[in-house]
């Protein structure tokens, strides 16, 4: 038997990592993510990236044309899968909108908050405000603008003129971003407690009374369980 011809070819690694069992393109983000948040951006080069993930830095540039577009697909995917929960609880109408509007919150903070980098940090970077992230910018309107669809159905939200409306959405968004500083400064807080206590906070600046919080909190819970 000709092992040399039986043996599997692929993509040439420059290092060998401990088995992941991701494919290269998320060893590369994961590799990235650790990069970006513990050394910074600018000081990351591609070929620290790509030694990182195990890989030669050409093989890295058949996945991602430069580090921008790793950095945008990192982005990206702090926001895609919360906006796939709004759309989800816009569309469940036979649920309250503050429980929806507590079980988005809860699902956002607990995405920001849940991996082992706090990729909702690389916000802050002064590169993200180029055309280059777009994409990245438009999915996160598209998520506030769900924010403000939920908040709007509320009795509190019903009452408010669209000044009103889109500065208590312009702060309950804010208020679900801001667990990225406070993950930054503490990062030892709870994912699941923080996220909590912010989904109880955001209806509180929604203008739901105190009483209504637990009833609220125990639907919202139902919701992302029922998969929301």
């Amino acid at each position: 038997m000709n092992t040399r011809s039986s043996r599997r070819v692929g993509r040439p690694r420059a290092q060998e990592r401990p088995a992941s069992g991701l494919e290269p393109r998320e060893e590369v983000l994961a590799a990235a993510a650790e990069l970006f948040t513990t050394h910074g951006y600018t000081a990351t080069t591609t070929r620290a990236v790509a030694e990182r993930a195990g890989l030669r830095q050409a093989s890295l540039y058949h996945y991602f044309d430069g580090k921008e577009a790793i950095l945008a697909a990192l982005l990206e995917g702090t926001v895609r899968p919360s906006l796939e929960v709004a759309h989800e609880l816009v569309s469940r109408t036979q649920a309250s909108p503050e429980a929806r509007l507590w079980a988005l919150c809860h699902s956002d903070v607990a995405l920001l908050c849940g991996g082992p980098h706090n990729l909702g940090a690389l916000y802050l970077l002064p590169e993200v405000q180029t055309e280059r992230f777009a994409v990245f910018h438009r999915v996160r309107v598209e998520l506030k603008a769900a924010y403000g669809e939920l908040l709007a159905a509320t009795e509190p939200g019903a009452a408010l003129d669209a000044e009103d409306l889109a500065l208590r959405t312009d702060l309950l968004f804010g208020l679900t971003e801001s667990v990225i500083l406070i993950r930054r400064a503490d990062p030892g807080h709870d994912p699941q407690a923080l996220a909590a206590a912010t989904a109880d906070a955001a209806l509180r600046v929604a203008g739901v009374p105190q009483r209504s919080l637990a009833r609220l909190r125990r639907e919202g819970q139902q919701l992302l369980a029922a998969g929301a």
